[in-house]
């Protein structure tokens, strides 16, 4: 859990960053404004603002969930992945996180338009409530060890060791 935590930490530098960048370009475009605007309305849910930061916070969890994914399977769950990174792993642990992107999009929309919170203080709480769920996730369901896998393979697998790859990553699926 401490290379999660390790590796969250780093996400959470991307995530904030990109939303960031997200949030300010799409506020400065007034075609942006004006799209965000129309869809607000189209789904009956609060104006350009609340759009916008949802449009951001999707947007910064997209490219924080690819690195994390790369970055987990390389190191958190290497005797699990065995390694190496697989599209069907990735679509998994992106399945997996949209229940992370879920909470946090909406912890995100509730610390900032009903607490109102200042707008990085409600971004860190929903990090927060996305780490919890994620971490979840990813140990039970994206990660879970093998079945098949020898327990001394999984043990030789975690103390430097890398196991065989299925079969389906191992052709580059």
């Amino acid at each position: 859990m401490i290379t999660f935590g390790l590796i969250g930490v780093l996400n959470t530098l991307v995530d904030y960053g990109v939303f960031l960048l997200v949030r300010a370009a799409l506020s400065r475009s007034a075609a942006a404004l004006l799209m965000l605007d129309t869809a607000a309305g189209f789904c009956h849910y609060g104006d350009a603002t609340t759009v916008l930061l949802i449009a951001a916070n999707i947007t910064s969890w997209q490219v924080g969930a690819t690195g994390s994914y790369v970055m987990n399977s390389l190191i958190t769950f290497a005797v699990e992945s065995r390694r190496q990174l697989c599209w069907r792993d990735y679509i998994s642990f992106v399945a997996s996180g949209i229940a992370g992107l879920i909470a946090n999009t909406a912890t995100l929309v509730i610390a900032a338009e009903v607490l109102l919170l200042p707008i990085l203080l409600a971004k860190a709480v929903a990090i927060l409530a996305s780490f919890v769920v994620n971490f979840a996730l990813s140990h039970l369901v994206v990660f879970r060890a093998r079945r098949g896998m020898p327990i001394q393979q999984q043990v030789k697998s975690s103390v430097g060791g890398v196991a065989d790859r299925p079969q389906a990553c191992a052709t580059g699926e």
